[in-house]
């Protein structure tokens, strides 16, 4: 039986992110810090600082959305390319992607600083949605079509960065899941044509 992709990813998070709540060094070397890679060339951050979070629900939420869906992308991804290595480079590339922005943003800035999978797993999250727009997930327990909790998603995130103040990356939110869905188009293009269709026969129940 394969190994799964999306179960090494969790295990190699969990693994640095419980080591690094204990380890402040550990923390600094990772986490994205715009100076680090603009002075001293350690590009290596812009795929670290994933496999970091701030506290243990900032963890589980990333994992377990990434356990619920990332398993059907990567079986997907398999089944079309005949290999889950392209599944895995989706997965680091949109790490490097959804930042990018922010990096680019902060360049200069000594004072910030980014961690978290979040825009690695919003990319999942929205290839899935291109798939399934009217699966029903369910959000703090609460169950809505994929594309409706998709259109609030966008919506929320869009206000919350231009509004700030929470230390939230939302624009690696946003980056992560347009990224996604680009992704998905590129790699097999007939599944824009499948989202549309799957668009225009709405099922609520």
């Amino acid at each position: 039986m394969p190994v799964s992709i999306t179960l090494l990813l969790i295990a190699a998070t969990c693994v640095v992110s419980l080591i690094a709540f204990r380890n402040p060094r550990l923390i600094g070397r990772l986490i994205l810090w715009p100076p680090a890679i603009d002075r001293h060339r350690q590009y290596d951050r812009l795929l670290t600082y994933g496999f970091l979070h701030a506290n243990f629900w900032h963890l589980l939420f990333n994992m377990v959305t990434l356990f619920f869906f990332g398993r059907y992308i990567e079986q997907l991804m398999t089944r079309l390319t005949g290999s889950g290595l392209t599944y895995l480079g989706f997965y680091l590339a949109a790490l490097v992607v959804s930042v990018l922005p922010t990096y680019l943003k902060h360049q200069k800035d000594p004072n910030y600083t980014c961690l978290g999978a979040s825009g690695a797993v919003s990319a999942v999250l929205f290839a899935f949605v291109l798939l399934n727009p009217w699966a029903r997930i369910l959000v703090f327990v609460i169950p809505m079509p994929a594309i409706v909790f998709a259109v609030l998603y966008v919506g929320y995130s869009i206000w919350m960065d231009r509004r700030g103040g929470d230390n939230v990356n939302h624009g690696a939110h946003l980056a992560g899941a347009a990224f996604g869905m680009l992704f998905m188009v590129a790699m097999e293009p007939d599944i824009l044509g499948h989202f549309l269709r799957e668009l225009s026969q709405p099922r609520w129940g």
